[in-house]
């Protein structure tokens, strides 16, 4: 089993270098997230050595980023036929869908990484908690995951990338927007607090917020971690019915 994931995860690894895409995709975060910490953050006026205006912006970075490197996961293959040739390979659906998957969270975490100057220049300035840091990099990455999950579903649902991405961006739209402040307000002016922290706890900010601060909770590990595990879910079975047409 762990062969054939590794087969499909190298073939699809590779081919996010031949086009420009990987490098189009490191290449914008690195850019916009040094945009935005230093700018718009203003992480030296604030005097604090915390990585905090940078993690702030993941969400709505990967909002945009990831649905653009998730479209073509599936979409690419259906529209050009290859997905019949991936079909008679001797792997499961499963291990092609999850194969394909960790070769594109792979990409979101080679940029993670590259940004690791961040974390050496606010070492340099001052003396920050990094076991928060290391809780912020691990909550951004699964942020990611869970980002690129719901567009690899998608994708496999869709010939077309560029529909791909707008349904993806709008998904992960939903899941950011169910916990911004304004839309709990809204709720907890008429519903009971129950509710309120359902709408909540299916926010992918709450989950990333509670690991910004430092707090690794299982709670958001498991969460995250049923959010890619039924994407991916969704996706074996969209997969399935598309093979039956």
């Amino acid at each position: 089993m762990i062969s054939g994931i590794r087969v499909i995860a190298v073939r699809e690894f590779r081919g996010y270098f031949v086009t420009p895409l990987a490098y189009v995709f490191v290449v914008i975060f690195l850019m916009l997230t040094g945009i935005f910490t230093f700018y718009i953050g203003n992480f030296y006026g604030r005097d604090q050595a915390d990585l905090l205006p940078f993690f702030n912006f993941h969400p709505w970075l990967y909002l945009f980023l990831v649905p653009a490197v998730s479209m073509r996961l599936w979409a690419e293959e259906r529209k050009t036929g290859s997905i019949e040739l991936l079909m008679t390979l001797p792997v499961t659906l499963w291990q092609s869908v999850l194969g394909k998957y960790l070769a594109a969270w792979s990409i979101t975490g080679i940029a993670l990484i590259l940004t690791f100057p961040m974390w050496i220049t606010v070492n340099y300035l001052g003396e920050p908690d990094n076991g928060v840091i290391i809780a912020e990099y691990l909550g951004s990455f699964l942020l990611a995951g869970g980002f690129l999950a719901i567009g690899a579903c998608i994708s496999a649902a869709n010939r077309n990338q560029v529909i791909a991405f707008i349904i993806t961006v709008a998904i992960c739209f939903l899941f950011l927007l169910s916990g911004l402040p304004m839309v709990l307000d809204f709720f907890s002016a008429w519903a009971p607090q129950a509710v309120v922290d359902a709408v909540a706890g299916v926010s992918f900010l709450t989950h990333f917020n509670s690991l910004s601060k430092g707090v690794i909770d299982l709670r958001d590990i498991v969460y995250f971690a049923l959010v890619i595990g039924g994407w991916l879910y969704a996706n074996t079975i969209v997969l399935d019915m598309k093979k039956a047409e």
